[in-house]
């Protein structure tokens, strides 16, 4: 156990006492309420020994209404980037989230999506990446409502703060990783959901305009999923070309404008007035740290058809259910090859269209495109058709003329 006489055990003794003041006082509020302060203040402590400048480190009270299931106690940043959540429990429920019940356990299955998170009761401490137990719990040695300055903390402690505050995403090395790391931040939609359902007045209004101008019919569910699709997806797009979330999502939006205007602007018109008025802070946060460090062409080895097969695995991890429900299953593309070129062929020698495929007499629809496996398909058949007849140089004005939907080539 770390003595007074070291510089963990100075910072556990003033913690113990300052919890001892706050919970023996004679206030009302919840025994977590009367922790947070303490808390704040050890981390700030901890911090120190654990080596970083404490005029860099930002610990952010997230929320005091105990009924918000995906917003933990606290967001520690240190240089202005986010290192992870600390959530506070009143002493006696434990460090460790698995054995909670009732709204504590519905709100640990929301927050296990996280990738660094601290739990504790002032008694324990236990440090969790997403949802895994990333070192064993530690313990204190005595009572935080009536130890005060005789509190003390075993020196593993330490370890698991520095940790906690040395923690940078690792960047995902295969598409599925990507997937599977995309499926878990992407319960940004619990954040949205929980949010509409408070009355937020950005995401109501939201809410309002996806129904006018996209799907009439969406409930508050479909909305808050189909929201943190929108997100997640318009910044990994961002990520494929290479900008930068680490200057925030406006100055990414903007640069992902210069290429792709619609989902710049979407990607912008979506989170703007969420992030400014802080409703949605811990996921986008959580998801411009994490998904910032993905290494778009390492991971694809510059596949073009990265893009075809991510979104199965992704709904695979994200919702199964819906997966099954939306029919969003991938179709090979060696078929597809097979597929598009059976009708090119059958275009010339049966209907006697020299072009095929690219013939002004032939419309393509789509009514299913999910990732538009099929008409990639048909354009690269298209292109191929093009250079033959014409010459490399004609096929980009041939492609521009399919994707207008002037040549007849359409999808829904």
């Amino acid at each position: 156990m770390s003595r007074e006489n070291t510089g963990l055990g100075k910072a556990v003794a003033a913690f113990g006492q300052r919890a001892k003041t706050k919970l023996t006082a004679t206030v009302t509020g919840e025994p977590e309420e009367q922790l947070r302060n303490p808390i704040e203040l050890f981390l700030a402590d901890v911090a120190v020994l654990c080596g970083l400048n404490s005029g860099k480190l930002a610990v952010v009270g997230e929320t005091s209404l105990s009924d918000l299931k995906t917003r933990p106690d606290f967001a520690v940043r240190y240089s202005n980037a986010l290192v992870g959540f600390v959530e506070v429990k009143a002493p006696g429920k434990g460090a460790d989230p698995r054995k909670y019940k009732g709204h504590d356990k519905e709100q640990w299955d929301k927050l296990k999506a996280l990738p660094n998170i601290i739990y504790t009761d002032g008694n324990a401490f236990s440090l969790w990446h997403t949802g895994e137990l990333h070192r064993p719990v530690e313990m204190l040695d005595g009572d935080i409502e009536t130890s005060g300055s005789r509190l003390a903390a075993p020196d593993s402690l330490l370890g698991l703060f520095t940790d906690f505050f040395r923690w940078e995403p690792t960047p995902p090395r295969r598409v599925t990783d990507l997937a599977n790391l995309s499926a878990h931040l992407c319960r940004l939609r619990d954040e949205v959901r929980e949010q509409v359902e408070r009355g937020d007045k950005a995401l109501t209004q939201l809410a309002s305009d996806w129904r006018k101008l996209l799907f009439p019919n969406a409930n508050d569910d479909e909305f808050a999923d189909g929201y943190a699709q929108a997100v997640t997806f318009g910044l990994l797009l961002a990520r494929s070309r290479s900008i930068s979330l680490d200057s925030g999502i406006d100055a990414a939006a903007s640069k992902l404008g210069n290429v792709h205007s619609l989902i710049g602007t979407a990607l912008r018109i979506l989170t703007d007035a969420a992030v400014s008025e802080g409703s949605l802070s811990t996921s986008i946060r959580t998801l411009r740290r994490v998904l910032g460090v993905v290494q778009w062409a390492e991971l694809t080895k510059n596949d073009p058809n990265a893009w075809l097969y991510f979104y199965e695995g992704f709904l695979q991890q994200y919702d199964p259910v819906l997966r099954r429900k939306t029919g969003s299953y991938y179709t090979p593309v060696p078929f597809v090859d097979s597929m598009t070129n059976m009708v090119d062929e059958a275009l010339v020698s049966v209907f006697s269209l020299p072009s095929g495929l690219a013939a002004s007499e032939v419309t393509v629809v789509d009514p299913a495109t999910g990732t538009g496996t099929f008409l990639l398909g048909v354009l690269q058949r298209i292109a191929m058709r093009v250079e033959a007849d014409l010459g490399h140089g004609a096929v980009g004005p041939a492609l521009v003329e399919c994707s207008s939907g002037s040549s007849g080539l359409s999808c829904s």
